[in-house]
């Protein structure tokens, strides 16, 4: 059954805030993940001294962006950015000369036996920047501080400074999963629960920080295709490009049956694939690319688009039906893409499960399924 009614907006309960984009989706920040807590916790107090040399050893991780990151790098591709101002790094520092007790900071043994930063990553980078003697290519020495302070860089301490400021503790709590093989589930849930600051970590900026590997490299190389960048727009800073890519690739290979939560269900599907390669050479990566480039030349920017925003739920149902279209063979009449689109847009159908509980499980099969079928009659 169609109508001629364009796909109307999405109901507030089914939008994410996303100030910095133009993206309407499913709120999974409001989605409850159940976890199966298979980890426990302890106490421990490092002299900061100790943190600096786990730290520069890659014992105690802090996943940063890196543009020149490759799939043999073991730290994971992403986590926000160093964000703390110059008076903020000097007071913390000085707080730790002068015998002042600081916050703790979380972290997670992975299954290398490495500590993973959950929480901590400004103050354990303001002091391995102190302890280098840079901040970038700037010489770090303390500004916005008390005498005898001011002025100096580690190396420039006093003596019975440096050594307070190394001796100094800082309390960790520690999380280690207790089975090798137990699900990232139950840590991913801590992080969301530690991650309540003024702008709190988008789902996949978590991700990108627990499930480092070929994988997650991929995605962000595919963001970069063209195709994609014309449908989809100007990069996202909070990685939900990225998110789209990793959830369309999911519900295509199906390798993991779809349920709610939606982020529960892209944590267990990227945690499966998390060591396989990606790239726009793979059988996978080829696919999304042939889907992406037939759809921006084609259709165009509004394929993503029905109303105003980018639409996810229409960003899912589009790239399966489109990439399962193209397994069954090549498209030798691509207009036609056009037409089979604008007949999918104006179904009821269509346009419900698209704009209401999108991430129910009826809604995702039911748009997949209506996507596949408008495509399939393609030549």
């Amino acid at each position: 059954m169609t109508d001629d009614s364009a796909l109307s907006e999405p109901s507030s309960d089914d939008q994410i805030a996303q100030p910095d984009e133009d993206v309407v989706d499913v709120d999974q920040l409001e989605e409850v993940l159940t976890a199966a807590y298979d980890i426990t916790s302890y106490g421990a107090d490092y002299p900061v001294d100790g943190l600096i040399k786990r730290m520069d050893a890659n014992d105690i991780v802090i996943p940063s962006f890196d543009p020149a990151y490759t799939e043999s790098e073991d730290v994971g591709a992403f986590q926000r950015g160093f964000v703390w101002s110059r008076p903020q790094m000097d007071k913390f520092i000085e707080s730790l000369l002068l015998g002042l007790p600081v916050p703790g900071i979380f972290l997670v043994r992975d299954k290398k036996n490495r500590l993973l930063v959950l929480d901590g990553q400004q103050r354990l980078r303001s002091l391995q920047y102190f302890y280098s003697g840079y901040w970038g290519d700037q010489r770090y020495k303390l500004r916005q501080v008390q005498k005898p302070f001011a002025g100096q860089s580690y190396a420039e301490l006093d003596p019975e400074d440096r050594r307070r400021l190394d001796d100094s503790i800082i309390h960790a709590t520690v999380l280690r999963q207790e089975t090798a093989a137990g699900s990232q589930s139950a840590v991913y849930s801590i992080f969301e629960r530690l991650n309540t600051g003024g702008s709190p970590l988008q789902p996949q900026e978590i991700r990108v920080a627990l499930f480092p590997g070929p994988f997650l490299s991929g995605l962000s190389k595919l963001n970069d295709d063209l195709g994609w960048r014309a449908l989809y727009g100007a990069k996202s800073p909070r990685l939900k490009d990225q998110e789209l890519i990793l959830r369309s690739l999911a519900l295509l290979e199906n390798t993991v049956p779809y349920a709610r939560p939606l982020k529960g269900y892209l944590n267990d599907y990227l945690e499966l694939n998390q060591h396989v390669k990606l790239d726009a050479t793979t059988a996978l990566g080829n696919l999304f690319s042939q889907a992406m480039t037939l759809l921006s030349a084609n259709v165009g920017p509004r394929a993503f688009r029905p109303v105003r925003p980018v639409n996810a739920a229409v960003v899912d149902s589009l790239s399966v039906g489109l990439m399962r279209r193209l397994l069954v063979g090549p498209i030798t009449d691509p207009p036609s893409l056009a037409a089979a689109y604008d007949v999918l847009i104006a179904k009821t159908t269509y346009r419900i499960a698209t704009t209401s509980s999108t991430a129910a499980e009826d809604s995702v099969t039911t748009r997949i399924s209506e996507a596949e079928a408008a495509f399939a009659s393609v030549r």
